[in-house]
Formats: C-alpha cells, sequence, structure tokens
C-alpha cells in the first residue's frame, strides 16, 4: 500500500498531546483482541470488488479478481501525517491524464468522509459511478481513529463543556487538514455523512479556502435540543403516542384511539428508569457500540451480522462482504470512537449545536436526507435560513431512502452529487 509521508512536530498536533485512554470495556479480555495493522484487507477488497472497483496496494499481496473486466480502478493508501507513525487510511480513484481528459489545472477533487460506526467502505455502492465522473479525482477515507486508519489515544478534556467539544473537534478538523497537505489537494468539494456531516461543516468553517462545494448527507449535530429536552430526559423519553390514525374516508376501528392532548404521559416503570439513567451513564462515560462489539468476542460477530441483516436492499454476497468489512473494523482498539459523547448529549443533539455555528459559512452547501431518515431535514432548512445569501444552497430529499441514503438509494444519492460535481466543471 502506498504510503505518503513528510516530518512534522507531532507535539504540536491534538491527536498527538492527549493521555492514553484506556477502553471502555478494558477490564474484560475474555477473547483475544486485533492489533492495528495495515495488513489484511480481504474484507475491505472483497466489499469494494462487490461495488465495481478492483484497489490494489503495494504493503499487501491480497488481491480480488475483476473476471468482468470493467470494474474501475482504484488505490488503497495510508497517508502519514505525523512522524509518530499516524495515518489516515484513504481509497483514491485518479483519472489518468490522457488526450480526453481534462488538463491538470482543471481537475476538481471529490473527499467523502463517512458517519460514526462506519468507515470508507460503506460507500462501495457509490465509487464506481463517481469515479467515471470526467476531470474529478475521487477520495475517501477513514477519519483518524476510525476504519482503517491509525489509532492514536484519545482522550476528553473535562475541564469545562466548551473544553470538551473543542478538543474533540480539533482533533478531526486539524488531522483532516493535515491530510490534505500530504495529499496535495488544493480546493475541495467535501461530501460528509451524518458524523462526517458534522466534522466537515466544521473544517469547511475553519478552512473555507480548501472548500470548493459542502455536501452534507444527512448531518448530524445541526438543531438546538428541543425545549422539551430536559423534561424527556427526567421522564427516560417515554411520551404516551396514539395508535396510527386512519386515513381519510377509512372506517374508525375499536383498535385506534385518539390521544387526549391534555393528559399526562405514563410514568415510566422504575425499572425502566434504572435502565434509562444507566445507558446516559454510559453515554456520558464515552461507552460505544465498538466497545460492546469487541468485548462480546463471537457473539460481537453475531450483532454485526444482525445489524447489516436488516440491509434488505443489499445482496446476499455484499451483506456478507460488508459484515464481514464492519467486523474488522469494529474490533481494532479504540480510539476516537469515544469522542461521540464529547460532541453529542443523548439523543443525538449536539452540545453545541452547529445551527448557532454555521451563519458564518460562505461556501455553496448541499444538503441531502433520505425521505424516511431519522434526521429531521427541517434542521436543514433551518440552517440554509441561517447561511442566507452568504451562499448558494439548496436540500435535496432523496426517495426509498432513510439515514443511510448512500446504502440504500444509490442511484438518486449519485444523481444529486453527480449533477453538483458537473455545475463545478462548467464553470
Amino acid at each position: 500500500m502506498a504510503t505518503i509521508s513528510t516530518q512534522v512536530d507531532a507535539q504540536q498536533l491534538p491527536w498527538i498531546t492527549v493521555p492514553q485512554r484506556k477502553g471502555a470495556f478494558s477490564m474484560f479480555k475474555l477473547w483475544p483482541r486485533p492489533a492495528p495493522t495495515k495488513e489484511n484487507h480481504k474484507a475491505e477488497l472483497e466489499l469494494l470488488q462487490s461495488g465495481g472497483i478492483t484497489a490494489h496496494t503495494s504493503q499487501s499481496t491480497e488481491t480480488v479478481d475483476d473476471p468482468s473486466g470493467k470494474n474501475i480502478a482504484a488505490e488503497l493508501m495510508d497517508v502519514d501525517i505525523d512522524d509518530a507513525g499516524n495515518y489516515i487510511h484513504t481509497l483514491a480513484i485518479r483519472q489518468k491524464a490522457t488526450q480526453n481528459a481534462a488538463p491538470k489545472k482543471a481537475r476538481h477533487s471529490l473527499v467523502m468522509t463517512h458517519g460514526y460506526f462506519t468507515g470508507l467502505g460503506y460507500y462501495f455502492r457509490n465509487f464506481q459511478e463517481l469515479g467515471g465522473v470526467d476531470g474529478w479525482d475521487v477520495y475517501a477515507i477513514d477519519w483518524l481513529g476510525m476504519g482503517r486508519s491509525a489509532r492514536p489515544a484519545y482522550a476528553s478534556t473535562m475541564t469545562s463543556e466548551e473544553a470538551r467539544v473543542a478538543g474533540a473537534e480539533a482533533f478531526f478538523v486539524e488531522s483532516l487538514e493535515e491530510w490534505r497537505k500530504r495529499v496535495g489537494i488544493d480546493k475541495m468539494t467535501l461530501c460528509g455523512h451524518s458524523f462526517g456531516g458534522y466534522m466537515s461543516t466544521l473544517y469547511a468553517l475553519k478552512y473555507p479556502e480548501r472548500v470548493e462545494k459542502l455536501v452534507l448527507v444527512s448531518p448530524i449535530g445541526l438543531p438546538e435540543e428541543p425545549p422539551d429536552y430536559q423534561e424527556k430526559l427526567r421522564n427516560g423519553f417515554r411520551v404516551s403516542r396514539s395508535r396510527n390514525k386512519p386515513a381519510a374516508g377509512q372506517d374508525t376501528t375499536p383498535e385506534y384511539e385518539e390521544a387526549d392532548p391534555k393528559a399526562e404521559a405514563p410514568a415510566p416503570s422504575r425499572a425502566w428508569m434504572l435502565m434509562f439513567r444507566a445507558a446516559i451513564g454510559l453515554w456520558d462515560r464515552n461507552y460505544t457500540p465498538q466497545g460492546i462489539v469487541r468485548t462480546a468476542g463471537p457473539f460481537g460477530r453475531r450483532l454485526i451480522n444482525w445489524y447489516v441483516g436488516r440491509f434488505a436492499w443489499l445482496t446476499d454476497e455484499q451483506r456478507k462482504s460488508l459484515s464481514d468489512y464492519a467486523h474488522q473494523i469494529s474490533t481494532l482498539p479504540g480510539s476516537s470512537e469515544y469522542a461521540l459523547g464529547d460532541i453529542l448529549r443523548p439523543g443525538a443533539f449536539a452540545r453545541l449545536p452547529l445551527v448557532n455555528r454555521i451563519d458564518g459559512l460562505a461556501i455553496p452547501t448541499v444538503f441531502m436526507y433520505g425521505e424516511n431518515d431519522w434526521v429531521d431535514y427541517t434542521s436543514g432548512e433551518q440552517a440554509i435560513r441561517r447561511i442566507g445569501t452568504k451562499a448558494a444552497t439548496s436540500l435535496h430529499r432523496i426517495p426509498a431512502a432513510g439515514h443511510n441514503l448512500h446504502l440504500e438509494n444509490p442511484a438518486g444519492f449519485n444523481k444529486v452529487l453527480i449533477d453538483e460535481m458537473l455545475a463545478i466543471s462548467k464553470q
């Protein structure tokens, strides 16, 4: 695998100056744990292959054949970001310079960042089409401490909530900037999904001169917490729900009960509140899904299989490849996964909501949400109002898709993104 390296003072970087943090489940060592490694790419290679990408590495002898001969070639490389051995795992689809290709000065770069509990491989259904857009190089990264990137120590800064958030955000934003320098990208279209959308927004706010366009795919962390948030915390997020109201013209059945808006929600049980408060405590102490998978050993693989098994829109082969890949990246040593509780409160509301910071954004910005997304698209509408006339904005809702819209409806996702890429090419 290709490695890009330059010298940098490691002591000035936010992922170096933190003390070693033990995993939340480090007291449990029932099963052997995999060590960080640049080898063993088979799961990732097979997943990419199922999406029409034949990836090559220079440090691994593992290969996956392309019997069809129709795949797009890509390179997997580990881009060093300091002199302490930390690197960002990267997939690069770079078009060869030919008579038909755009000249170097007119080329553009798309950089794709993933969400929480995932990795760059989750874009496997998008790379082939995106990589074929003339004049564009496509990159996808694993955030530092996630996926197959290096796993440096991560520790929360608990002196104040502001310091806690700032430390977590700097970890990701500054490592992305170091990566950009090493790869040699002057300006990019930055696309981030969910957690990646949150961090991509922060990067664009700090380094606007490096972002040509910002594409936010179901980004978390935009809205403020609702007015009744603290009450919901006290009540364990248990609210009264009426049964589904019949459609207009449909007979009312005895099973339907109209909720009385004045009625108080039933008090949650003592057992529920104990479990809920325990879950809140675990969240604040940065316990993670990955930690559960690691601790569970072979049962962790069953959890991953169950999670991926719900993706009915994938073929059996794709589900197996994605499950293999997801299990591998989830069982590597814990690192920046512990940042989630530093950034978000329970319920996925940001401790410092982006909507209160995004009015400084003066970069063309595109919002994408799935039609059945658990992230509320109206937060994107609110962000657009905050941005105002400072930049061109648009919002798209992708049909037949939920939060993982790039996986669930790759054609719809790709169309919006490619249209944005072509619009830049025409400028």
